[in-house]
């Protein structure tokens, strides 16, 4: 979290919004599998995010 925190888009993280049911969030790798859903409640700083789900993909995006 701590790079998310300083380089929210560096390339590590794979940042990137979600289509469909999760239109309006993003999505980072947090490590292997593993995701964090997320959305910017700002505008578009990434000054204030909410973190609403974390998971593999295969759970999160059936």
């Amino acid at each position: 979290m701590s790079l998310f925190l300083s380089e929210p888009f560096n390339k590590i993280l794979e940042n990137h919004p979600l289509k469909g049911e999760w239109k309006n969030f993003r999505s980072i790798n947090i490590t292997g599998d593993w995701r964090a859903v997320y959305r910017d409640l700002g505008d578009g700083k990434m000054e204030w995010v909410e973190f609403v789900e974390i998971g593999t993909h295969s759970e999160l995006f059936k």
